[in-house]
This record gives structure tokens, sequence and C-alpha cells, in this order.
């Protein structure tokens, strides 16, 4: 058989990517996709699957023991560092320092973000319409009249939503839902993609590094809610001229879509892989041989770059 040509000659017939068929399991292209508890409490594992999934029963039996290894919970503590105060010219607020470590193991990658009162606030309303009766017995830190800004209320304060994080995390069906994550992610994502799509790439990339460890750790549950944000940064070091970099993400990212050859990034991200392959001298067949088997099993009409997938995620 004759060997592909390169992308970018006269003769090169592939890859052209396509745009995959949402499946029912997909969340919304504005955020990322997270599978849910089945009647037992346990994660519907074969939800993921591609129904035109290739794999025999010996492979699909080793994919899931490998999946139910990552899917163990990792226990997360927040503390609530410290507390400023910030003065605008129409408004004072108070901020508070979130750092977010994983417990049992040294974490050289924990989480420190910001949040206002006001979020934590947004937060509680937002779990209130889903899990009234699941959070019923965690109190939310009321704020007071007056004496907000007093030194000794914004210390109590401060205690007082540490406690109040913990006991949301400790609850299983609050610390997965979408509430929870966009609450701790979800600000930083946005800024990181808004930076993306205006071409500010390093901007974009020290907030996806910043908050990526922490998306996966709140995910561990399913690997594919980290794939935008890992497709993301492929993008950030292929636009900065940095395809080792951006190959080891891509990596990344398909391990998170094995038996999920529906997920509509899954041909988007072979076909950008397929190109990085061939740039650093790597086998790029294989990977384009993956991409037109699926292709095949799930033909698409039109195609569409990783690039123009990516960019439309947290535009609202």
């Amino acid at each position: 058989m004759a060997s592909p040509e390169h992308p970018g000659s006269p003769g090169w017939t592939g890859p052209i990517t396509h745009c995959t068929a949402r499946t029912k399991q997909e969340a919304p292209a504005t955020g990322p996709d997270l599978l849910h508890p089945g009647p037992d409490g346990h994660l519907d594992m074969h939800s993921g699957l591609s129904s035109n999934s290739s794999m025999t029963t010996r492979e699909l039996q080793q994919y899931w023991q490998n999946e139910k290894c990552r899917w163990k919970h990792v226990k997360l503590l927040f503390e609530i560092a410290s507390a400023r105060i910030e003065e605008r010219k129409v408004s004072k607020f108070v901020v508070y320092q979130i750092i977010v470590i994983q417990t049992g193991s040294f974490d050289n990658n924990k989480a420190v973000l910001e949040r206002r009162y006001s979020d934590f606030a947004k937060l509680q309303k937002a779990l209130l319409k889903t899990f009234r009766e699941e959070i019923e017995d965690v109190e939310f830190p009321r704020k007071h009249l007056t004496g907000n800004f007093a030194e000794e209320i914004i210390c109590e304060r401060r205690r007082a939503l540490q406690d109040y994080l913990g006991l949301l995390y400790a609850i299983r069906c609050v610390r997965r839902s979408q509430e929870f994550l966009d609450f701790l992610t979800r600000p930083e994502l946005r800024e990181a993609f808004g930076c993306l799509r205006a071409g500010q790439y390093p901007r974009a990339l020290e907030l996806l590094l910043r908050v990526l460890p922490l998306q996966e750790k709140l995910t561990a549950h399913c690997p594919a809610a980290a794939v935008p944000a890992l497709c993301a940064v492929v993008l950030c070091h292929r636009d900065l001229d940095r395809p080792a970099e951006a190959f080891a993400a891509g990596e990344r990212a398909l391990q998170r879509l094995q038996a999920r050859e529906g997920h509509r990034y899954y041909a988007p991200l072979l076909d950008t892989m397929v190109r990085l392959a061939y740039t650093l001298g790597k086998d790029f067949v294989s990977l384009q041989e993956r991409l037109e088997e699926s292709q095949l099993r799930r033909p698409m009409p039109r195609g569409i770059t990783l690039k123009e997938l990516t960019v439309r995620e947290y535009l609202h």
C-alpha cells in the first residue's frame, strides 16, 4: 500500500474533519460533558460508549477496568486562606481567596481562586433549585445588615464559607453537579476561552494550566469533561509554535475519549493530531487510519476544525 501524501501536499486527501453527531448524553456546546449517576448511584458507564464501537469484549472489559481506577473518588480540601476588601468607583466588596488541594498525598497542583460573597450567594440559589432537600441541613452564611466590612465579621464569614464548601463537597450529587463545578472553574475558563478567541494565547494558556488540574480533579468520574479545556491547550501551544507540547496535550485529550468516537471533539482532535504528528516526525499514519475508520462509521456532511469547535465553548 502506498503511504499517504503529507499534509498540505497536492496529493493529500485527508484528514478532512467532520463535525460528529451529538449523542443524547452530551451536554450543550457551551459547557463540559458530564455523566450522571444511574439509579443505583453508580455512573452509567455504557452511556459514554459509541454504539458503533469496534472494541472486542476483552478490550471493553479492560477499558472499563481502567476507567474504574481513574474514577476513584478524589478527596479535596477547601481552605479560605484570606479575605480582602476591594473598592471600586461605585462598589465595595470582600474577595475571598480559596485554596483547593487534594488530600492523602502531596499535591503540587493546588488550585488558588478568588470569589466574592455574591458568587457564593449565586451558587446557593442555583443549588436550591435542584438540591433543596439534599442541602437543607447545610447552613449558608447570611449577609449582615450592617458591619459587613468589619474585620471580625469578615473573619467569621470566611470560616463559615469554608465550612459551607466542605459540607457541599461531602454530598455526592452536589459535588458532581454542574452548579458546583461552574462555581469553582467557570470564571477562569470563560476568561481563558475569551482570550483564545481573541488570539491572546499566552494569557489563555496561563489561565487554562491554572484551572485544568482542578477541573480534572472535580470530574474524575467523567474523563471527557476536561476535553474542551485540553483541546484549548492544544490550540494555544500549536499557535505559539510549540508542537511537542500541543501533541502531549492532545494525547491526554484522546485518552479521555477512549470508546467515545461519537463525541463531538473526537474527529476534529484526531485531525489536528495527524498534522502535529507529521510535523514532529511521529507516526501520523495510525492516527489517520483511526480518523478514517471513525468517519466511515459516522459519516458527516460537513467538516469543522478543532479551533472552530473549541472557540464556541463558554460563549454565554
